[in-house]
């Protein structure tokens, strides 16, 4: 497979990816767990069905330290027993946060109070950046036909 322009060899979208790359290490950097993040990235890109985000985020997960089985349990995060009720709030939050299309009240009061109960005001701003984020580069790579499969943990910086 091959991607549909070489978004590498694009001043333009250099440019942009530079400019999402940096907001990202803004949000990095947040009090939210790194492993946390990830989990989210990986849910969200799952469901987008972005390969190039699903083989990164879980290839830098399990460079972070994360477990295979909790890695190999996300998509089915609801039913499996290895994720903190924390966790289990980011999830909720990032499936809906992605999935507002389906919903026509978006995120749900339930789901926000849920998160609120484990984050304060702080990581939940950061929580809903890491989503509309991640769902961004998901939207990039499924529309340019990114391949997946060849991503190196820390690749990117």
């Amino acid at each position: 497979m091959e991607p549909r322009i070489n978004a590498f060899g694009s001043p333009l979208a250099t440019s942009f990816v530079k400019r999402l790359g940096a907001a990202g290490r803004i949000l990095t950097d947040s009090s939210v767990p790194v492993l946390t993040q990830e989990l989210v990235k990986l849910r969200a890109s799952q469901i987008n069905g972005c390969g190039f985000c699903t083989d990164m985020h879980s290839k830098d997960a399990a460079a972070a330290g994360e477990s295979q089985l909790r890695l190999n349990l996300v998509a089915a995060w609801r039913e499996a027993t290895v994720f903190t009720e924390a966790e289990r709030a980011a999830l909720e939050l990032a499936e809906q946060g992605t999935r507002i299309a389906d919903a026509a009240g978006g995120v749900t009061d339930e789901a926000w109070a849920d998160a609120a109960k484990h984050y304060d005001e702080e990581q939940l701003a950061a929580l809903v950046a890491l989503i509309a984020l991640i769902n961004t580069y998901n939207r990039l790579n499924v529309m340019l036909r990114m391949p997946a499969g060849d991503y190196q943990p820390g690749q990117f910086g």
